[in-house]
This record gives structure tokens, sequence and C-alpha cells, in this order.
């Protein structure tokens, strides 16, 4: 016996399965979207789902049953009852035309849910290949395309991908419409079939010339609205340090500048598109006139009936749909190649890192040593790096990690508008190109940070996160609970959880949440503290428990006191355990069982806390300094 199907065969295309970019046990990597252009991109698109275009096709095609055969029977009406005052034939066709009118009406229905599913399984199937995109990449990602634009991609590209399925499927099913009534008309009429088989084309014929400059102003306002979509992200991200050093009021102008000129190409695309529209709606009472006119000479010789008259007037009218359709259909087309050039510049980006031709296991409680700085973090101890400049071990950590640093601003995806300094897609890409090359290169080398002597570029990169665990300032929250904050693998006890929980001095977030563990965090922590959101990602660090973790800055947004609370929590939590902390606070200080200090990016003292304030000048200048800064804050 046959097993019976689940909801979720049912509906595994909606959402939508999405296996490109990363190949799993089981998927197909032929699912790939198809990004050697965006006129393939979009066909891959419409390929992914073809049996959903083809069902709203041929559903389609009954629902304009009505409109497609409706005159014709209405002729009938006229000729053989009314005229020929047969109130039997009159009562039959009547009837035949409520019989397809029911038809036209239920298939309606049918044709709408199905291109509403084509609509939201195009969105969100490429917010989901995006979304897969950027883990792929990773921290890669930010480097190689603006924030802004790849937001832009999941979002409003992503719709317009959705309303070109949509469109297809009507445009489909009346142009097999269009041509049924042609063939009748033609059958009854050769001069008046051929004037409406011949409308479409000559009237989507003259518009089309209007759709390139359509086609330039979209891409600008598409361009110019991401731009405004990764300045808004990044006041957003720094709202905190704006108002501190009275920002605010300089960004906010140089939002609203971006605003008004997303808003003036967005007005100059509008202006051109209601050029076309008006043009189709002009085009086609032009058309209904000559139609007409024709028609009731044909009738005055004797060459059509009043009801083929009749009908003819109907398939005019009717015409006047499938012919905006068509117009609809060019300009989504239109829109859809704007759309699918920015989504092909996002998802054939490529991650730097390769497996390793012949991989190598990273040992158990070793040295992680660092070349370029000297650095040596010894088994089991809690080693404090000390900078007078944050960026020195900002970089270290990095290192340690195996991720690249933010270096440079990446090249925008479209077009340049600003009046000056236009650059081209070529130029722009090249640049892209360059970017990934040296990051390709540069993650093929030895990567010159080794763990128990075997580098970390010998090693696949999974095992390598898995062992080297890096939290720094940028980590963030995601929504969901704060369970999941915590523990988004679902590993942990409850005992363990609120350990790392006590361990970060977070206890005050499970408090404060209605729910406890199964209290809701907003996205990225919106509803809590800085210094309550730094604690969270520091209890989540906890948790994971790797064999080495390096902290940068884990305590910048937390009073004094808390902080003496977490650097003592923390040193308790991971005694025994591999962890490598950069600050210059003295409260860390106090807990290290090594220090280690930086000079230029370069180790130049190391020992312990005592020592290096007895011996060393430079440290003490940097502690003497933090030290200061900590008692203000008590």
């Amino acid at each position: 016996m046959a097993a019976r199907p689940t909801l979720d065969d049912a509906m595994r295309d909606f959402p939508p399965r999405v296996t490109a970019f990363r190949t799993f046990p089981g998927e197909n990597p032929s699912e790939h979207p198809d990004l050697r252009s965006p006129t393939r991109f979009l066909l891959w698109q419409l390929g992914q789902q073809a049996g959903v275009v083809a069902a709203a096709t041929l559903v389609g095609i009954l629902w304009q049953l009505p409109m497609t055969v409706g005159p014709w029977i209405v002729g009938r009406a006229i000729d053989r009852g009314i005229l020929a005052e047969s109130t039997g034939a009159t009562w039959s066709w009547t009837g035949l035309l409520l019989v397809v009118t029911l038809i036209g009406a239920v298939f309606g229905i049918v044709m709408h849910t199905l291109v509403v599913r084509s609509w939201l399984i195009a969105l969100y199937g490429t917010t989901l290949l995006v979304a897969r995109k950027a883990v792929q990449l990773g921290h890669v990602l930010p480097r190689r395309s603006p924030t802004g634009e790849v937001l832009s991609v999941a979002a409003s590209d992503a719709d317009e991908f959705g309303g070109l399925t949509e469109v297809t499927a009507r445009a489909l099913s009346q142009l097999v419409a269009y041509l049924a009534v042609a063939a009748i008309v033609l059958s009854t009429s050769l001069p008046m079939g051929l004037l409406v088989l011949a409308a479409a084309p000559v009237l989507v014929g003259i518009a089309l010339p209007m759709l390139r400059p359509l086609h330039r102003r979209q891409e600008t306002e598409r361009q110019r609205s991401s731009a405004l979509t990764s300045m808004a992200t990044d006041i957003v991200a720094g709202l905190r340090i704006l108002r501190g050093i009275g920002g605010e009021a300089t960004f906010g102008r140089n939002y609203a500048r971006q605003s008004q000129l997303t808003r003036q190409a967005g007005v100059a695309a509008g202006v051109w598109q209601a050029v076309i529209e008006a043009l189709g709606v002009l085009m086609s009472g032009l058309f209904l006139v000559l139609l007409m006119y024709v028609g009731t000479r044909a009738v005055d010789s004797g060459e059509l009936t009043v009801g083929e008259l009749v009908s003819f007037l109907g398939y005019g009218l009717f015409m006047v749909g499938p012919i905006r359709t068509f117009f609809e259909f060019a300009q989504k087309v239109t829109r859809a190649l704007v759309s699918a050039r920015k989504a092909v510049a996002v998802l054939e980006l490529e991650p730097p890192w390769r497996e390793p031709a012949d991989p190598v296991t990273l040992p158990v409680d070793a040295e992680l040593v660092d070349e370029a700085s000297g650095f040596v973090a010894r088994p089991g101890r809690l080693t404090v790096v000390v900078s007078a400049v944050p960026e020195s071990s900002a970089e270290l950590a990095d290192r340690l990690g195996r991720w690249f640093p933010v270096e440079e601003e990446p090249p925008p995806l479209d077009d340049e508008d600003e009046g000056t300094g236009r650059r081209t897609r070529a130029e722009r890409r090249a640049r892209r190109e360059r970017i990934a090359a040296r990051d390709a290169e540069r993650a093929a080398r030895p990567w010159g940070v080794t763990y128990g002597g075997v580098d970390l570029a010998r090693v696949p990169l999974d095992e390598v996160r898995g062992t080297v665990l890096v939290s720094d300032t940028s980590s963030q929250l995601f929504a969901g609970t704060l369970q999941e904050a915590v523990d988004p693998h679902g590993r942990l006890t409850r005992v363990a959880a609120e350990e790392a929980l006590r361990s970060a001095a977070a206890e005050d977030v499970y408090d404060a949440l209605p729910g406890g563990w199964a209290g809701q965090l907003d996205e990225r922590g919106r509803g809590l503290s800085g210094g309550q959101r730094q604690r969270l990602v520091l209890a989540r660090a906890l948790a994971a428990d790797p064999e080495v973790l390096v902290l940068v800055e884990p305590t910048s947004a937390v009073d004094a006191h808390t902080e003496a609370r977490i650097a003592e929590g923390v040193a308790a939590h991971r005694r025994g355990r591999t962890t490598v902390v950069t600050t210059v606070s003295p409260l860390w200080l106090r807990h290290a069982d090594h220090v280690v200090l930086l000079v230029d990016g370069r180790v130049a003292a190391e020992g312990t806390h005592e020592q290096l304030l007895r011996d060393e000048p430079d440290y003490v200048s940097v502690v003497a300094r933090t030290a200061e800064v900590e008692e203000s804050r008590v």
C-alpha cells in the first residue's frame, strides 16, 4: 500500500526548497541558477516552476473562455434567435452563454490562486537564494557588495521576478485566447480577421522604442534606491556613535539628499511608464474606432450580419485586455532584466575558500601561533592581548579565526548616476574581480597561523571554525527566543545554558523578558540595551564551548562593576580551556594567566600582569590610561 502524501510533500515548493551554492547529501548541484546573463537567469527562474506556470496558463485559457467565445455566442443569439424571432434558439444560446460564464468564473478563481502561488515561489525562492549566498560567503560578502544592494535583491528585485512569472502565465493564456479569436473572426470575415490579428503586434511595436528610456530610468531608480538603503543601514547601525559625536544632522542631510535623488529617479521612471500605458490606451481606443468603421461598412454592403458585427465589436473590446497585458509583459520583462542584472552580480560572487587538496585534522589542546605578530596562545590558559591601537588586536583576532578584514568599500552593482565620476559596468566588474582574486590568492597560500604546528590553510574551514571561535564587536543577535539566542543549535541542557548566562552576567535579560527562556527578542536585540546585547553575545560564545575562544573587547559596552563580574565569571567558566581576550581593562588583566603587549602589530613583551607593570613602561602607560577611564566609569 502506497504511503499517503504528507503536508510537507504537498507544499514542497512553497516555500521553495533551495539547494544552490552549497551541496548537501541528496541535493542536486544542477539546480544552481543560470548566471551566464540576466536573460538566462530569468529563463531559469521561469523554468524552475514550469509546471506551475503551465498549469496557470491552461487554467487561464479556460478563464478566458467567456471572452473568447462569448461574443460569438451573443452574435448567434442575435442572428438566430432575436432577429429570427425564435424563442427556443434565444434560450439555447443564452443558456450556453451562462455555462461558459460559470466556467470562466470558476477557473478565474483557480487562475488567481496559481498566479499568486507562482509569484510567491519566485519571490521567496530568490530571497532564499540570496540568503544561502550570504551564508556561503559569510563575512566576505560585505567586501564584495554593498549591504543595501544585497537587501534590495532579496526584497524588491525578488518581487520583480514574482511579477514576471505572474504576468507570463497571464500573457500566455491571453495569447492563446487572442489566436482563438483571430481564427474565429478570420473564418467569418477575412478583412476584419486580419485587422484583429494585426492589432496587437502593431500596437506593441509602436511602444517598444519607448521601453529603452524606461529601462534606463528604472535602472537609475533601482541603483539610487539601493544606495539609500545602504545609507539607512549604516546610519541605524551607527546611531549611538553618531549621537555621541553630534553627527546626526550631517548624516541626516546626506540621507535627505540621496532620498531626493531617489525620488527624482522614481518620478522620471514613472513619467515614462505613464506615457507607455497612456499610449496603450490610446492605441486600443483607435483600434476600436477603426474596427467599428470597417464593421459598419461591411454590414451596409451585406458582407456581415448584425450579429456578426456585434461579435466583432465584442472581440474588439476584448482585444484591449490582451493588448494591455502584452504591454504589461514587455514592461515587466524590462524591469525584471534590471533586477536580474543586480541579482546575477550578487549570486555569481564566489567564496575565496577552497577545500585543501590534502586536508589535515587539527590536534587537540595545542599552541595557537600567529607568525605575523609572534603571538602564541598556550593551551589551557587565559591570555589577554593589550595594544594601544585596538585595530592591531582586532586584526590579530581576525587572523586567529581565519577571517578577512574589511579593507575597502565594495563597488556598486549598478550604474552610478551622480553627474560626475561615472564608472562603467566593465570597470566595476573588473574591480570586483580584483578583490575576489586577491582574496582567493590570500586564502590559497599558507595562512600564517598554526595550531599545534598545522597551518590553518591545510584544514577544512568548518573544522577551523569549530575549533577557534572568534566573538567580536560586530557579532549580532537574531530575532527569536532567548533560548535560541544563547543556544542556537539546541545542544545545551538548561543547567549549561544558565551557567553560560551567569558567567556573562546576563541574568537580568532573563528576568526582564516575559517568558524567561521562551521570551522573544526583536531583530538584532533592538529591545535590549547595548550592554545587554553584548552580554548575550558573550553568553552565546561561552555556551558554544569551543576549544579556543577569542573574545574581542567583550565588555566595551558595560559598566566597571558588571565588567568585573564578567571577567571573573569568564575566567572561571573557561578554566583549563584556551581563551584569548583583547582588551586593555585592568579588570580583565588581574585574571589573566598570561598577558601579551602588541606594539605596531608585533609582540613587544609578554608575561604576567605584575611582571609587565614592573618592567615595561609602554605597558604601564596603556594600562594606567585605561585605569583612569575605569575609575571615571565607577
